[in-house]
């Protein structure tokens, strides 16, 4: 993977749900590092990093722990280049580390976070501690498991969740109703909200109906906070499983559930791609 990598985005147009990505030929181009934001503020490159929250960031920089291009800073406000800046923190480099991209099967009831006040478990108790300095890039909510992509690059994570960049990502779920032909259809084409949002539209397939649940596929290309959820509970219903399989076409695979592993070419090479069964 090259350093500075840039992500993509996708030259999708007419997503509707009559064509639900029928024919839908992903085509991603590279982004300039113009349009990437490249500024953030001091206490924020720790946050981004999955090193500290914007509190405790505050409280190392201003105790003089901090230094940029080799000056001791104690103002968290300093804006500073994710690129061309040197941020170190006791010493330790922030900005010029190895690049690392990693995919880890979250388990549920683990917290996508660094650190936690209530002193739950948290996906960086799953790492060794040479691979603690990512963060995650997007979130599962705690009782959501599934593939969850982390790295220490800010520009490949800004950009894969970026919402113009309209990744697909598949989930598997198990719903407490059996759903209406309709209800499906109102799923396909987008779901309005509570708060006054509508979701895009999406691709919905039944895997399986036992005697009172279903096992549904969806698949969608936006990110809202807990969106899945939310789509089922407008309907009347309620979420009792949920996983997430793949983003793009990169699948969970073989690793096992708290497991993870770096990514490797081909990997990056499918993230790019639709998962086939949804042409």
């Amino acid at each position: 993977m090259p350093e500075g990598l840039v992500a993509w985005t996708s030259t999708i147009s007419n997503f509707s749900c009559s064509s639900c990505l029928k024919g839908w030929n992903p085509i991603f181009k590279l982004r300039t590092n113009r349009e990437i934001k490249e500024k953030v503020t001091l206490d924020r490159v720790f946050s981004k990093y999955g090193i500290a929250s914007r509190t405790d960031a505050r409280k190392e920089i201003t105790s003089g722990r901090v230094t940029v291009n080799g000056k001791r800073v104690r103002d968290p406000e300093l804006w500073v280049s994710l690129s061309s800046d040197s941020v170190r923190w006791n010493g330790l480099a922030l900005l010029d580390q190895k690049k690392i991209y990693l995919m880890l099967y979250k388990p549920r009831g683990v917290v996508t976070s660094h650190g936690d006040p209530h002193q739950r478990r948290t996906i960086y108790d799953l790492l060794i501690e040479t691979e603690k300095w990512v963060f995650p890039v997007g979130r599962l909510d705690m009782n959501t498991s599934g593939l969850l992509l982390l790295t220490n690059d800010t520009k490949f994570g800004e950009e894969l969740t970026n919402p113009l960049s309209k990744i697909p990502k598949t989930y598997q779920l198990k719903i407490n109703f059996h759903p209406t032909p309709e209800q499906l259809q109102t799923l396909k084409e987008g779901v309005p909200l509570k708060n006054g949002e509508r979701t895009l539209p999406a691709k919905v397939r039944i895997l399986r109906n036992t005697e009172k649940h279903t096992h549904l596929q969806i698949m969608i290309i936006e990110g809202k906070n807990r969106q899945i959820r939310r789509m089922i509970e407008s309907l009347g219903g309620r979420v009792l499983k949920l996983v997430r399989t793949r983003i793009g076409n990169l699948a969970l695979g073989d690793l096992q559930v708290g497991g993870y592993r770096k990514l490797n070419s081909k990997d990056f090479l499918e993230l790019r791609m639709v998962p086939p069964e949804w042409k």
